[in-house]
């Protein structure tokens, strides 16, 4: 089978040990699909993608997600990483044209996909009837739906697993920056310090001398580089107080609100939260703001999710189509 060979370094963190790229520290959300699992005129599966300085992020990948990137006018061929929640159609029908496509467009690029195991068999099938065979390699990475494991470990960013409750293995996904260079106050510098020694300051290292006196401090002549930020992606689950301490604190958190409050005894037999239940996680979990999305269908009009969100936790905003947030650290 032509993808066998491609379709597998499985198991281990990766470890990108390239040096980082400029950063212009742009950490946004894009929501590309925020609707449940029957299909809706207007209304798109999951699919969120982050954009965390250069790189790019897929976070699930409902059906026609390839479609939903070039409306974003988003390049597919940039993606490194896509992050599979659970094998629910809604949230990965859109990953085999996805993969497909990015072939059929010459990449040759490595390619790092995380998710519950068995979607590497899914794939391995779909690929081997169709005849198709990547010229790319594709990692897949299990994701163990029990315990919270750190996934990657990039120069910027520590991405972990959060797991789930669903009727299947289901895990949500935490992005973390790492802490940000201090700023250099160049004013405070002298116009002959060598490049060096700024290279020094700038990693938040003292400049000693050879007697082992401190020339410049790091304390003196910088100032601490902006709070790290982060943000929390939980798809389909009930309502879980074991979320809270995963994500605590967290700056824009993204949980699943299928359904209204009057619905919590069949949002709980089918393994999902309603808006109110969503914003109590955010409300106890210290966290900056709040995104809802995964809306049932039998729901035309989404202002009453907001109004209910918001009566636990006002900073709730609708996973709306299209949208664009920001993900900035939050003051508790």
């Amino acid at each position: 089978m032509s993808m066998t060979e491609n379709l597998v370094t499985a198991g281990m963190p990766i470890s990108d040990t390239e040096s980082p790229r400029p950063s212009s520290l742009t950490f946004t959300l894009t929501i590309l699909g925020a609707g449940s699992a029957t299909p809706t005129l207007g209304r798109h599966p999951t699919a969120h993608l982050l954009t965390h300085n250069t790189e790019y992020y897929l976070i699930d990948c409902g059906e026609g997600t390839q479609y939903r990137l070039l409306e974003q006018k988003i390049r597919p061929g940039r993606l490194h990483h896509i992050f599979i929640s659970h094998l629910h159609g809604d949230h990965y029908f859109g990953l085999a044209p996805l993969l497909s496509s990015l072939n059929l467009a010459g990449r040759t690029e490595d390619l790092h996909l995380y998710g519950p195991n068995g979607l590497d068999e899914i794939l391995t099938t779909i690929f081997r009837y169709s005849d198709t065979r990547l010229g790319y390699p594709l990692h897949f990475h299990p994701v163990d739906p029990v315990t919270p494991t750190v996934l990657a470990d990039l120069p910027e960013l520590t991405i972990s697993s959060v797991p789930l409750e669903h009727r299947i293995a289901c895990s949500g996904y935490l992005f973390r920056e790492k802490a940000r260079k201090p700023k250099l106050l160049r004013d405070k510098l002298p116009a002959d310090v060598p490049v060096e020694y700024l290279k020094q300051l700038k990693e938040g290292h003292d400049i000693i001398d050879g007697q082992g006196q401190v020339i410049y401090a790091v304390e003196d002549y910088t100032t601490p580089g902006p709070p790290p930020r982060s943000y929390a992606f939980c798809s389909d689950t009930r309502y879980s107080e074991r979320l809270i301490e995963q994500v605590r604190q967290v700056d824009l958190l993204y949980h699943e609100a299928t359904f209204l409050e009057d619905n919590a005894q069949r949002a709980y037999e089918v393994f999902h939260s309603t808006a109110r239940q969503a914003a109590t996680i955010a409300l106890k979990a210290e966290a900056g703001n709040l995104i809802i999305g995964h809306f049932s269908s039998r729901y035309k009009q989404f202002q009453p999710f907001l109004n209910e969100a918001r009566q636990i936790f006002p900073h709730t905003s609708l996973a709306t189509e299209g949208l664009h947030v920001e993900i900035k650290d939050w003051q508790y």
